[in-house]
């Protein structure tokens, strides 16, 4: 009986840790990156399908290349660090009045960069990259207009103005910025 329960432990072993380990699995929308113990990241990006990779030597990773939905709205909890979003944030348009910016950032990593930003950035780039400089910039460009053309004419010009700032800072880095989208710019009572 005991020899039976350490045959099936063992073939358990066999079965989750090599056999599971030998395999990447990437799905579509994802790419893969492997953590190597002897070279590091390597650079070669696995596209959707199945891979081979070494088991217990090689870490496989699965990155996001779908259009990322960065949302700023009263519904995102800040303590997730790492989830896409943030919670309106607090800018002065250029005549002194404090606003509260509400929207959409849609975003997307580069495929054939993923490994650099893996090896440079981290696994929690958002944390780390996309929020800080999201914040920054719509501070930044929310200074340079008025809050009359912030809310009426000029709003569309407030969102390029913003794609152009955050794709200066995030294009380097690996990500493109799709498109900016304000939904709500509401006035701060002090």
């Amino acid at each position: 009986m005991a020899e039976e329960s350490l045959d099936k432990l063992m073939y358990s072993f066999v079965v989750d840790d090599v056999l599971k380990g030998l395999f990447v699995y990437v799905p579509p929308g994802y790419v893969g990156c492997v953590y190597d113990l002897g070279r590091g990241v390597l650079k070669k990006v696995y596209t959707p399908g199945l891979h081979l990779k070494i088991p217990f030597w090689q870490k496989a990773k699965l990155f996001n290349v779908q259009t990322l939905e960065y949302s700023i709205n009263r519904q995102f909890n800040p303590e997730h660090e790492r989830a896409l979003g943030d919670i309106p944030i607090a800018a002065v348009s250029q005549d002194g009045k404090r606003v509260g910016v509400e929207g959409t950032i849609l975003l997307r990593l580069d495929i054939h960069q993923v490994p650099s930003i893996w090896q440079t950035i981290g696994e929690d780039f958002v944390a780390k990259i996309v929020r800080p400089a999201i914040r920054s910039r719509i501070r930044m460009v929310f200074s340079r207009f008025d809050y009359a053309d912030i809310v009426g004419s000029k709003r569309d010009a407030v969102e390029s103005e913003l794609k152009n700032e955050l794709e200066r800072i995030f294009y380097a880095r690996g990500i493109y910025v799709e498109n900016v989208l304000l939904s709500e710019i509401s006035p701060i009572e002090k």
